[in-house]
């Protein structure tokens, strides 16, 4: 009976490795560039960028014209309006320079809130194909370094599963 056990035991890790391993690919970038959200999304995005064009161009005419009437009317200013006007000026320089990468950062948060759900879905109809058609692991070939002749591209799979052509 021991001979059984330890021959039984020595045999179990080799039906482990004899079980079929299935690979597929996916290039999620196809997939993510043919999905009807993501036009709604760049639209959304390029309405934001426009607006913080908008406003750093009305902050930007708005220096220059303070700057334009100080350089006119320094001479004949008291010292301390003069100041004070010089301190307005760097006042508007400063929220100038602090309005450009706040706009960057506040774009880019945006562009992954809005990007987020689009990814999730993609995530989850791959992990639907890869568990209806039984593949141990699906990879992108963004960073595959080599394809076998064996290996099965699902993303047409993938594709049909989110409705897209």
């Amino acid at each position: 009976m021991k001979k059984f056990v330890v021959l039984l035991l020595m045999l179990l890790p080799l039906g482990v490795v004899a079980q079929e391993v299935k690979i597929a690919i996916v290039n999620s970038m196809e997939i993510f560039n043919v999905m009807p959200e993501v036009s709604d999304v760049e639209n959304q995005l390029a309405a934001l960028q426009e607006q913080y064009e908008k406003e750093f161009k009305v902050m930007q005419d708005e220096y220059n014209k303070k700057f334009a009437e100080y350089v006119e009317q320094r001479d004949s200013l008291t010292d301390n309006i003069r100041l004070r006007r010089e301190q307005e000026i760097q006042d508007l320089e400063t929220r100038i320079q602090n309005f450009v990468p706040v706009a960057q950062q506040e774009i880019q948060k945006k562009q992954q809130e809005l990007f987020a759900p689009i990814q999730e879905k993609i995530h989850n109809a791959i992990k639907a194909v890869g568990d209806e058609k039984g593949y141990t692991y699906i990879l992108n070939p963004q960073v595959l370094l080599y394809q076998g002749d064996n290996a099965v591209d699902a993303t047409p799979f993938v594709k049909t599963k989110l409705g897209l052509k």
